[in-house]
């Protein structure tokens, strides 16, 4: 059976039963002991770099790629770059980015001639 682009055999891919009968408890025990889903360390955790969304960001604020970039003067390439993974911001980036996030109307104020 076809739905779209999609096949009934795909979305019947996992039975998840098994997972469903399991208890809270059990189901965080699974977890620990898979290798492949180990948790981060602090260590790990530290030494991480924390990467604004920029994604996340301008739909929080109801805006298009274009508009985004035209709002914050930022190339629509690299704006583009950015979603798609393509390419990271560099440490003033991530930190004009923060800004955007935490007071965008401040940010266009000091822009605006």
């Amino acid at each position: 059976m076809r739905d779209g682009n999609t096949t009934k055999a795909k979305l019947e891919k996992h039975d998840w039963s098994r997972f469903d009968a399991m208890t809270e408890a059990e189901r965080h025990d699974a977890a620990m002991r898979d290798p492949d889903a180990k948790p981060l360390t602090p260590a790990d955790m530290k030494r991480m770099t924390r990467t604004p969304q920029v994604k996340i960001i301008r739909r929080a604020l109801d805006l298009t790629q274009e508009e985004f970039a035209a709002h914050f003067h930022i190339p629509l390439g690299t704006l583009r770059d950015w979603e798609q993974g393509a390419a990271t911001p560099d440490q003033s980036a991530r930190a004009y980015l923060t800004v955007i996030a935490r007071d965008p109307e401040a940010v266009r104020k000091a822009l605006t001639p």
